[in-house]
This record gives structure tokens, C-alpha cells and sequence, in this order.
């Protein structure tokens, strides 16, 4: 049977692992897709690393517009990243009749809603399972696997950097700025860490989980995003004592208003699973009416997992070359005509629990005009730790857990405790999730 003709554009650490991955398992893939599938056409500027990795297996360009317009090419493979020339790239990929795989999550995240159009009107699929969590198969579960389901919600470690930095500042009670240090000088984190360590790269997988997840459109620029830079390690220590995990998660939650979306630092009960995924690792929970909590746990990043994903999307896209365009499954889980443009809701509605630390007084009657405060607002205590005073010191923590509330209704509370004469300085707040 004829071959697949795939154009690979990027021959990075995905592109490579892809390459080697698709070479080493040919037969079983092969077996499994119905038809060889093979990369005949590279397009990366860096000439000599794309020849040195597919040696001389298959022809090696610095245009990439020149695959993507090859009519012997039937997929082509985006892992070039970032909005600009990939954005050109995929359309006119899918403007030439091509089926496109990606792993560009802040593509799809932001640009998704266009190309998914643009496909489905060439009738062309856009495959994209490496964008989210690396080899972990999440978009097949949550677009195959659970739909039976009504997705109450989902939420995700997706960002290995920042796991791996809160993971070392718990292990060894060490502040942000050093593990980040670290986490460069390992690999784990870029030279520029700031789509990751501000939550921005978790935004665009939870964007695109929850579009997914709810059959609504992308919406990156409504979601709420906060990183871990202002994360203090103190916080980590009391959380541990409370029976907490601190981890950065990407949370997507159907409301009758609308739907949640935010990524943020979050405590998690230690018990649970998730809190318990450590270093580089990733893990996705998804709550479903019918099947309840399920957990997908594996590597988030590198050459080879990520490779995985690729090339099921290839295997994918392969069984389905030549089936009738209205019998695929569909991009986003729903059919095109069912997405339904539903609020993604302001931070400030969002309905939570609360850990709060402030820096008090250490005299009588404080603890009192504090929970008067929180009472008048409606909101309860969970738990409490109140420090002895250090020696010599006249100022004292003060760490209480709340019970779920208005996200509105916690920063109006917090704004009066500051005002007090007692409160030195701002109150750090973090969200808490029972999961």
C-alpha cells in the first residue's frame, strides 16, 4: 500500500525524537496504521543538524512554506512553535488540502478557533495530542475515551518546570530564586522561564483541555493566570504541616454561570494522588458524572514522550486519510455546530477554599478581631496555627484555612484585615482544592 508522505517542520528535540522514534518502530507502526508512514521532507533552518539527523533519509530544506505547498506531502507535522510563521504555516497547510499534527499548544490555545475552522471547511483534520502533557494521551481520553461523560472538571500539573521547582523547595527548603538556578542549570527550565514559571504555558494546555472538556471555543484570554514567582517557601513548610501540597495547577470547572478556568498555585490535600506527583512529572484529573475521577500520570516534556504523541496523531490521521470528513472525530470533542460559547467567569466568582498567612501582633484580642472580620464576610475557619512569638519579638504568623467562598467576598475580608493596626504588611493568599 502506498506510504504516507509526512513533512516535518522542525527538527528540534520533538522533531528528532519523532524522527528516531517513527524510524526505530516502523514495522509496529505500520502494522498498527495500515500503511508505512514516512517523513520524506524536513524543513528547518539549521541545515546541518536536519541532515545529521535524518541521514540522508529524506529531503532537507531551510523553506519550510516549500513542504507544506509539496503536493506529494498528505500531512505535515508543525513543531515550530510560537504564534507567528507556524500560524502561516498550518493555514496554508490546510489551505493546500493537508492534514496537520501539532504540538503548539500557544498556537492552538490562542489562534485554534480559526484553524479548527479553516479545517473543517477544507475537511482536513487538525490532530494536536502533543500539545497538552506531553505523551500523557489526555486529548484522546478526554475527546474519545470519556465521551459518555458530563465533565464536572478537570484539573492538571501540565508545566514540569514549575512541578519540579515546587517539588525542590519542599524537598529542601530552598526560596524560588535558587531552585530556578537549579532547574536551569539541569535542563528542566529554559534560559527565558517565563511562559512557564508565570503560568502562561499551563493557560494555554488548560485552555485547551477545557474547550474539549465543556465543547466551548478557545478562550485563552479569559483565563486567569498566576505563577509560582511570588511563591514563598514559608507558605510550602506551613502547608506541610496542615497535611497540604502546594502545586501549580491548571483547573477548568463547569458552573450554571459559566466555566472556571485559571492556573495558579493551589494546596491539595496530601493525600490525594495528584499531590503527590513530583519533579518533572505531569498528572491530569478529570471528574466525570458517569465514571467519576480518573488520573493520567507520565512525562509532560522531552524528545521521545512527546514523540509518542506525535506519531499517534500520525496513526490517527493515517486510518482516517481517506474517510468521509463528517465521520471523524471531531476537533474539539463536539460537533462543529455544537460548540456553544459559554463565560469563562472573572476570578473574582470563582468559589473556593482559602489558605491565609498574616503577619500579626502577638497580643490579646487579635485572633478575635480577625475572625470577627472573616464572619461578617461569611466566611468560616477550617483549620488555625497560631506561632509562638521568637524570642525577643513582638510579631507573630497567624494561618488559617478557610471553608469554600466567593473569591469576591475572601479579598473584600482580606482588605479589611490589612487595614488593621495589628496586620504588618499585605495577607499572602492561596486557593485550596479538596479534588
Amino acid at each position: 500500500m502506498k506510504p504516507i508522505n509526512v513533512g516535518l517542520l522542525g527538527i528540534g528535540t520533538v522533531g528528532g525524537g519523532t524522527f528516531t522514534v517513527l524510524k526505530r518502530n516502523a514495522e509496529e507502526i505500520t502494522r498498527r496504521a495500515g500503511r508505512p508512514i514516512c517523513i520524506t521532507a524536513v524543513a528547518d533552518k539549521n541545515l546541518e543538524l536536519a541532515r545529521k539527523v535524518t541521514g540522508g533519509e529524506a529531503r532537507v530544506t531551510d523553506d519550510a512554506f516549500a513542504v507544506v505547498a509539496d503536493p506529494e506531502i498528505d500531512i505535515v507535522v508543525e513543531l515550530i512553535g510560537g504564534y507567528g510563521v507556524a500560524k502561516e504555516l498550518v493555514l496554508k497547510a490546510i489551505e493546500n488540502g493537508k492534514h496537520v499534527v501539532t504540538a503548539n499548544k500557544a498556537l492552538l490555545a490562542v489562534h485554534g478557533n480559526e484553524i479548527f475552522a479553516a479545517a473543517q471547511s477544507r475537511g482536513v483534520m487538525v490532530a494536536f495530542e502533543a500539545a497538552v502533557a506531553g505523551g500523557i494521551p489526555i486529548i484522546k481520553a478526554l475527546r474519545e475515551g470519556l465521551t459518555a461523560n458530563r465533565i464536572e472538571w478537570l484539573a492538571g500539573i501540565i508545566n514540569g518546570t514549575t512541578n519540579f521547582i515546587l517539588s525542590e523547595m519542599r524537598d529542601k527548603g530552598l526560596p524560588f530564586a535558587e531552585v530556578l538556578k537549579e532547574a536551569q542549570a539541569l535542563g528542566y527550565a529554559e534560559a527565558d522561564p517565563t511562559f512557564d514559571i508565570e503560568g502562561v504555558d499551563a493557560a494555554h494546555k488548560a485552555t485547551i483541555m477545557s474547550a474539549i472538556a465543556f465543547g466551548i471555543p478557545m478562550q485563552f484570554d479569559k483565563a486567569y493566570v498566576e505563577g509560582i514567582t511570588r511563591l514563598d517557601s514559608v507558605d510550602i513548610t506551613y502547608a506541610e504541616q496542615l497535611g497540604y501540597r502546594i502545586k501549580l495547577l491548571g483547573i477548568a470547572r463547569r458552573r450554571e454561570q459559566g466555566v472556571e478556568l485559571r492556573v495558579h498555585p493551589t494546596l491539595i490535600p496530601a493525600k490525594r494522588l495528584i499531590a503527590n506527583v513530583e519533579g518533572a512529572m505531569n498528572a491530569v484529573l478529570v471528574q466525570g458524572d458517569a465514571v467519576g475521577a480518573t488520573l493520567y500520570y507520565g512525562k509532560g516534556a522531552g524528545a521521545e514522550p512527546t514523540a509518542s504523541a506525535v506519531i499517534a496523531d500520525l496513526v490517527d490521521v493515517t486510518r482516517l486519510h481517506t474517510s468521509d470528513p463528517e465521520h471523524r472525530v471531531p476537533h474539539l470533542a463536539f460537533q462543529p455546530g455544537q460548540v456553544r460559547d459559554v463565560p469563562v467567569l472573572p476570578i473574582e466568582d470563582v468559589i473556593t477554599s482559602y489558605y491565609l498567612r498574616m503577619r500579626v501582633e502577638d497580643r490579646p484580642g487579635v485572633l478575635a478581631d480577625i475572625t470577627r472580620i472573616l464572619a461578617d464576610s461569611g466566611i468560616s475557619i477550617e483549620a488555625l496555627i497560631q506561632k509562638e512569638a521568637a524570642e525577643g519579638e513582638s510579631q507573630t504568623d497567624i494561618i488559617m484555612l478557610t471553608h469554600r467562598t466567593v473569591e469576591r467576598n475572601a479579598n473584600a475580608a482580606i482588605a479589611k484585615i490589612e487595614a488593621l493596626a495589628v496586620v504588618d504588611g499585605k495577607v499572602t493568599k492561596l486557593r485550596m482544592e479538596g479534588l
